[in-house]
């Protein structure tokens, strides 16, 4: 527990003290956010803010990650370097896009078909080893079936249909992601909520697995380094809360993409690795939503001949054009957010005890 609350404590100090150097860096070389002609009129406002903001994030991360093994003297995974490193590809993919935009001084980075082919590279690497590196026990990193509360059996899938449904998640996911991050603090104190929740379900998967020499009950978990996932899980709840710090409106700096991508391929590997990608729908329901209110808009644009469902999508900026002010717009997709954590956790958790009946 030692290296949790450590990696915990290493990411949140990381972002709180990291990101204001990080600020006066940004603003002295100029590399200030460039806003969309097409988004809401109030955000014009927020032109020249910092951004790639998500580099403190992921260099506080990974230190955390390190710094807890080396004064715990313990060995990192397969599992959490893995998740590490889908969740630093992606956010490298981000910055590529960031730096586009600033060097190019445009609102738009990388190509759509580059942007794609990029991720897509980041998560085929992942899926494909996530499904190798048997423990001593045969059990992969990830594995080849869907899942919710555990795996299903009767849904396995053979082995490429595996690495084609986890770079379909990956892909979901940072794109959720990305297009969450809309609004000052929003997808920051979301992506913390959830991944505080996949800190507790990991550590509870290592308290009940089914790898203990004695006491693991009918319900045990067959996952593969559940703690060491808690402490990355942890470690991205604690660099997304100090983040916050300076990303609560009125935002100082900016993730950007480098940050959203990355936080995306985060909740996606979490999903992935502890055999709970269903539950991941329920759990960042918010993300869902914000993301089906864009699939919902354009599909509805192109069906009805121009009509729209929303003043604007993603459902965030629908509620600004309605007159709602930024701060309460966040705080009340704070709750809702939290709402989906609780009952994501709960369904968790009531599937276990019901298990043990």
């Amino acid at each position: 527990m030692r290296s949790i609350l450590l990696a915990g404590a290493l990411g949140m100090v990381g972002t709180l003290l990291g990101t204001r150097y990080a600020i006066r860096f940004l603003v002295r070389r100029g590399y200030g956010q460039f806003i969309r002609d097409d988004g809401p009129t109030s955000h014009h406002t927020k032109r020249g803010t910092p951004t790639m903001g998500g580099l403190v994030i992921i260099l506080s991360v990974i230190i955390a990650y390190a710094v807890a093994h080396l004064i715990t003297w313990t060995v990192p995974t397969a599992s959490g370097l893995l998740l590490i490193g889908l969740f630093t590809g992606l956010g490298l993919v981000g910055f590529a896009d960031d730096w586009i935009k600033i060097s190019k001084a445009r609102s738009l980075g990388l190509s759509a078909p580059m942007k794609l082919t990029l991720q897509g590279l980041v998560a085929v690497t992942f899926a494909v080893l996530a499904l190798m590196f048997k423990d001593n026990r045969g059990l992969t990193p990830a594995s080849p079936a869907i899942s919710f509360l555990r795996d299903i059996n009767w849904l396995p899938l053979a082995p490429w249909a595996a690495v084609i449904w986890i770079v379909f998640l990956i892909a979901a996911w940072s794109n959720a992601a990305n297009l969450t991050d809309g609004l000052d603090g929003l997808a920051t104190g979301a992506a913390a909520m959830v991944l505080a929740a996949y800190a507790i379900v990991n550590i509870w998967q290592y308290g009940q697995s089914c790898s203990l020499a004695s006491g693991a009950g009918p319900q045990c978990y067959e996952v593969r380094d559940p703690y060491d996932l808690a402490v990355v899980s942890i470690a991205l709840a604690g660099a997304c809360f100090g983040f916050l710090w300076w990303n609560a409106s009125p935002a100082k700096i900016f993730m950007g993409d480098t940050g959203s991508l990355a936080i995306g391929g985060a909740l996606a590997g979490l999903s992935v690795l502890t055999r709970t990608e269903l539950l991941m729908v329920i759990i960042a329901g918010l993300f869902v939503i914000i993301t089906l209110s864009v699939v919902l808009q354009v599909g509805w644009f192109k069906l009805s001949g121009g009509k729209r469902l929303f003043k604007m999508a993603p459902l965030q900026h629908h509620f600004e054009l309605m007159g709602w002010k930024e701060v309460t717009i966040t705080i009340r997709f704070w709750i809702i957010c939290g709402l989906f954590v609780a009952v994501g956790l709960g369904l968790f958790y009531a599937e276990w005890v019901v298990g043990q009946q």
